[in-house]
C-alpha cells in the first residue's frame, strides 16, 4: 500500500529558479528532471503522475521530495543571507546525484598521461625490439621506467582505446 507523499514547500525565487532549470540546455539532464520532479510536486501531482508524466520510475519522485523536504529550511537561509550563486549551486547541489560507490582510480591523470606519451615515443628509442607498441611493451615499459608500480597490458590498452575518460569511469 503506498504511503503518503511528503508535501514540497517551494518559496517563488525557488520556484523561478527550478523553472530555469529545468528548461536550461546547459544544465545536467538530471538535474532539470529532479528540478521537474519538485516543480510537478509543489503543483499537487502525485508520485505517479510525475513518474508517468517524466518517464522515470514510481518511487524516484518521492525519493526527490524527501531530499527536497530535508534541505528546505537550509536553503531557504542559504536564499535569505547568500548572494544569487551561492543559491543558485546549492539547489543544483540537492537536485544532484549521490556521489556513486566503487573503488577508486588506480592511476592518477599524471600516470596516465605519462603512458600515453610513452606510446607516441619510437620503441627504439626504449631499446625496444620492436617497431610499434604493443599494450604488454608499454606496460612492461611503463614499470620499468617507474610510471607505475603494476599496470596490466589490458589497462594500457583502455587506455590507449578511450583516453582518460573512459579509464576513470
Amino acid at each position: 500500500m503506498p504511503g503518503t507523499a511528503r508535501k514540497v514547500i517551494v518559496t517563488e525565487r525557488q520556484l523561478k529558479l527550478l523553472l530555469t532549470l529545468e528548461r536550461s540546455s546547459s544544465c545536467p539532464q538530471g538535474v532539470a528532471r529532479h528540478a521537474a520532479m519538485i516543480r510537478l510536486a509543489f503543483e499537487g501531482l502525485r508520485n505517479e503522475q510525475i513518474a508517468q508524466q517524466l518517464g522515470c520510475e514510481r518511487h524516484q519522485p518521492g525519493l526527490w521530495r524527501r531530499r527536497w523536504a530535508q534541505a528546505f529550511q537550509r536553503l531557504t537561509v542559504i536564499e535569505c543571507v547568500e548572494p544569487e550563486s551561492v543559491f543558485r549551486q546549492a539547489v543544483i547541489d540537492i537536485l544532484s546525484d549521490a556521489p556513486r560507490p566503487g573503488a577508486p582510480l588506480q592511476f592518477s591523470a599524471e600516470q596516465v598521461t605519462q603512458i600515453l606519451a610513452l606510446a607516441c615515443e619510437p620503441p627504439e628509442d626504449s631499446g625496444r625490439p620492436v617497431t610499434h607498441w604493443t599494450p604488454r611493451e608499454l606496460a612492461e615499459e611503463a614499470k620499468q621506467r617507474g610510471i607505475v608500480r603494476s599496470i596490466s597490458p589490458r589497462q594500457v590498452g583502455r587506455f590507449l582505446k578511450y583516453g582518460r575518460t573512459a579509464a576513470a569511469s
